[in-house]
């Protein structure tokens, strides 16, 4: 753009004109950027952007064709098509947008849309034109590690021009931002077999499945995050085919990684065999009263936090977790978010869950709830609000056992209390719970409601002005107090939630699974502004990037923004 500020100068145009001329040159030299899921490391999905659509149509596709028809839309700038299944969530940056899905659209001559893919795309963010695709072949032991037509199901981080992200079969991979179309095979991995400009360019491989003797189960999907050169991993490891037992319980959960060139630099495997099915959580990192913390969500329903440093080994190399480098899990904190008497089983109606869902870090407060995978159904749920502060396990309850009630239980799998056999809950005395949300008896009837409930959620929370929002996967969109945890509000979307609601310009939005976008005033009062069909379920979480909202559904990503703009 300095050509055109120069043009503009040389021409001598009047000044307003030149003001004019001047104002676009600062539009178009932004780059606006949301580069990971939850737009940043503490993963709060809110954006101080303003002047975003609250209205849009999609407009129609061509019956024969497919293509999108531009002039039966309101406010869709471009729409790109995208897999047959798309669970990633869009990200921005440096001028391009980025979405996991599955091959349903073949952008690829040699891989047909025919062929089952795991596949990270990569458009052009000014008018969706596809830029270069990184494809994961589908792993030959099918649904037990990598489910079919589920596709790339995590979004990336993007920092310059280096992409990290965890593919479908268990790997971690680090990417040029500009594929093969700037003409270099940036390495150190340089063995790509096609290099053509609409290929990826990888920089590094790690296979956590070969190297690091990771399980996944059904999928791997982590939305990576990072501070500095410290690259955070969730591993996915959990249980085989039959859902009894763990392949590998020693393999780590939890990781960090050398951004730079993927060298482990340390890692974790507290959840060990007490993982009820996967680990499909994001990390989330924050400096809390000076402390790095990164908190990873376990497949066994609690939540740990680490010092992001870790911790050197001693002289004899002890320690609990599965180290892999040279520095070894320095935990800091853990937190139990189910209730001591809880119990798994298979089936759906097990009333301990694990987290499936981000944490969210909120002036200095932790926030996180507890969930499932969607095919083992609805469920009761629990919301939390901690304090990072406090060190140990400090979780609201310790189980124990009546004959030694001073000594706490080791951590077991199905159930922490089961009262037939002497044991109890106890009320823990170094509780970091600041405030607990299972629901709330707003009629005072003795029992929750389904309207009343705190269900399994997939989702991730965002809070703004006091106020905090979450969708659970019965459908329920809840709005509370952020200091208190006292709902204000709760509002029936009949239809499932698999994604996490947006705030932006003194509103929030949320998609579901009839592939409606709701839009609500930011209040604490609940004014539902209007319903939005997106044409296809939108399992993803809306975005903002610069003036634009980004909503990827089933198929298609969508640039949506205000026509004068």
């Amino acid at each position: 753009m300095k050509t055109l500020k120069t043009f503009c100068v040389s021409t001598h145009l009047p000044s307003l004109l030149l003001s004019v001329c001047l104002f676009w040159t600062t539009v178009w030299a932004e780059t606006p950027n949301w580069n990971q899921w939850g737009g940043s490391p503490s993963r709060n999905n809110t954006s101080d952007a303003k002047d975003i659509a609250s209205e849009w149509a999609t407009g129609d596709f061509d019956d024969d064709t497919g293509l999108w028809l531009p002039k039966t839309s309101t406010n869709i700038v471009w729409v790109a098509p995208l897999g047959s299944q798309s669970y990633g969530n869009p990200v921005v940056a440096g001028g391009k947008a980025y979405v996991g899905s599955n091959n349903g659209k073949g952008y690829l001559k040699r891989y047909p849309a025919a062929i089952d893919l795991g596949c990270l795309l990569a458009f052009d963010s000014k008018d969706g034109s596809f830029l270069w695709q990184d494809s994961s072949e589908k792993l030959p032991t099918g649904r037990v590690h990598d489910w079919p037509l589920q596709g790339i199901c995590c979004a990336p981080l993007v920092e310059g021009d280096r992409l990290w992200y965890v593919t479908s079969r268990g790997e971690v991979k680090c990417l040029d931002t500009e594929g093969f179309r700037d003409g270099e095979n940036d390495g150190p991995y340089t063995a790509e077999k096609e290099q053509g400009k609409d290929e990826a360019d990888v920089v590094w491989v790690l296979d956590m499945m070969k190297q690091l003797g990771v399980s996944q189960h059904n999928m791997c999907s982590c939305s990576v995050t990072s501070n500095g050169d410290m690259l955070f991993v969730n591993t996915s490891n959990g249980v085989d085919e039959g859902h009894l037992n763990l392949p590998n319980p020693n393999a780590p959960s939890f990781l960090c990684l050398d951004k730079r060139d993927g060298k482990v630099l340390w890692s974790d495997g507290s959840p060990g065999s007490n993982v009820l099915h996967g680990q499909w959580s994001s990390p989330t990192y924050a400096d809390i009263g000076g402390v790095p913390q990164v908190l990873f969500g376990g497949g066994d329903g609690w939540l740990y936090s680490f010092d992001a440093r870790g911790e050197a080994f001693d002289a004899k190399g002890e320690g609990k977790s599965s180290a892999v480098g040279s520095s070894r899990a320095k935990l800091l904190w853990k937190f139990d978010c189910n209730p001591k008497e809880s119990k798994y089983t298979l089936g759906g109606r097990a009333d301990r869950n694990h987290i499936i869902g981000t944490p969210v870090v909120h002036k200095e407060l932790v926030y996180i709830a507890v969930g499932e995978d969607p095919e083992h159904g609805e469920g009761v749920g629990h919301l939390w609000c901690i304090d990072p502060t406090k060190r140990g396990d400090t979780s609201p309850e310790l189980a124990v056992s009546l004959k030694d009630p001073t000594t706490p239980l080791p951590h077991r799998r199905n159930q922490a209390v089961i009262k037939e056999q002497g044991e109890v809950a106890r009320a823990n005395p170094n509780s970091a719970a600041v405030w607990h949300y299972p629901g709330f008896d707003a009629d005072t009837n003795g029992k929750l409601d389904f309207e009343e409930t705190m269900h399994r959620t997939c989702g991730t929370v965002a809070i703004k002005d006091g106020l905090l929002f979450v969708a659970d996967f019965s459908g329920l969109f809840h709005c509370l107090d952020v200091a208190t945890g006292q709902p204000h509000w709760t509002h029936d979307m009949l239809a499932a939630s698999w994604g996490s609601p947006l705030i932006v310009d003194g509103r929030v939005y949320i998609g579901d699974e009839d592939g409606d976008i709701s839009v609500f005033e930011l209040s604490p009062k609940k004014n539902l502004l209007r319903e939005i069909n997106m044409g296809n379920s939108v399992y993803s979480t809306p975005i903002v990037a610069g003036n634009t909202l980004y909503i990827a559904n089933k198929s298609h990503l969508f640039a949506i923004r205000k026509k004068d703009d």
